[in-house]
């Protein structure tokens, strides 16, 4: 058994966690900050035990919501963050640095926003490809020697890269975009990571909205908003995807669920080394994502949701050329 799935477990912990950022980064306005807070906290009493955030979001803001929401709760938390991307004030925009002395400084600073001595996971959120992935997984590894993090992880890395890192530590878990309609994962690092008994993590596993069956005109998303920026959700692209929709929102009737659940029970269902961590900022979104926990599906329904909303079918790629420049995954062909 992992050492994430251990902890989770010691924790009590179900196996779906909250990703944190869109309270503070990416998708519209930041709530203000004491409503942030409040949604934190609200989560961890509908009974979310793991909590993920990073560096990035908010520009260091949304690791100082969590760290006064869960004030007082640290032993009851599994608490994720990242490190190797940053806002930098000096050009204006995000940077990716992978540098070892960059990671140990990031750490300590998340550390004191977050109010702790140690973070049970500590991802690099990117590859730096002018730092060797050996150099910055070094650095988490002896981060996770002195006890200042519990596992190292990697975010949005291939299959190749995690291989080159676990080769120079232990890498307890991957995090990557999982979906029904994003199956990057499935093309070779879902293997990879069973090979090296590393944990899939899914980010965005409600196909930023797509899923929930709630965003049915994206030209309404707010300026800013980072899936305005998204291929799939141009207006043309997805027109045809919310035509795809409906099929998957029957079955969702016909299991009694949310389509929102549903799309968690079928990342549930790819198996317990895969761990969703939706994203919300609405408490109501956050007990109806968290009550997937007890939704299982047969095996004749996993089979008909895998033929739905294929990357053949989907139309779109997940990221723009811009967006994509920063990533190292897998991808399907363009024309698929």
């Amino acid at each position: 058994m992992s050492y994430v799935v251990q902890r989770l477990a010691r924790l009590s912990a179900p196996a779906i966690g909250l990703g944190c950022m869109n309270v503070s980064h990416a998708y519209g306005s930041p709530l203000p900050e004491a409503r942030a807070v409040g949604v934190i906290r609200e989560a961890f009493d509908a009974g979310y035990r793991h909590f993920d955030t990073a560096t990035l979001y908010g520009k260091t803001r949304n690791e100082q919501v969590v760290g006064q929401a869960l004030k007082g709760l640290r032993e009851e938390v599994f608490l994720a963050s990242k490190c190797g991307m940053a806002f930098d004030a000096s050009i204006g925009a995000k940077r990716i640095d992978g540098r070892p002395e960059t990671l140990r400084r990031q750490c300590e600073q998340s550390l004191a926003r977050l109010g702790t001595d140690h973070l049970d996971l500590y991802y690099l959120h990117r590859l730096d490809r002018q730092v060797p992935v050996e150099e910055s997984v070094g650095e988490l590894g002896r981060l996770e020697q002195e006890g200042k993090i519990g596992g190292v992880g990697l975010s949005e890395v291939s299959a190749t890269t995690l291989r080159r890192a676990q080769a120079e530590h232990p890498v307890a878990a991957v995090q990557s975009e999982y979906s029904l309609w994003t199956r990057n994962p499935e093309i070779a690092l879902l293997d990879a990571c069973r090979e090296a008994g590393t944990v899939l993590v899914a980010f965005s596993p409600l196909g930023r909205a797509f899923l929930t069956g709630r965003l049915r005109h994206p030209e309404d998303l707010e300026e800013g908003d980072m899936r305005r920026g998204i291929p799939r959700f141009s207006s043309a692209n997805y027109a045809h995807n919310l035509s795809l929709l409906a099929s998957f929102e029957d079955i969702a009737m016909q299991q009694g669920c949310t389509p929102a659940q549903l799309a968690l029970a079928w990342l549930r269902g790819q198996g317990a080394d895969v761990i969703p961590i939706p994203g919300s900022r609405d408490p109501s979104h956050q007990r109806e994502n968290l009550a997937a926990e007890a939704l299982s599906l047969d095996a004749g329904v996993l089979a008909l949701l895998n033929a739905m909303l294929t990357p053949d079918q989907v139309a779109g790629r997940r990221y723009s050329d811009v967006q994509q420049a920063d990533i190292d995954t897998e991808e399907f062909d363009p024309a698929g």
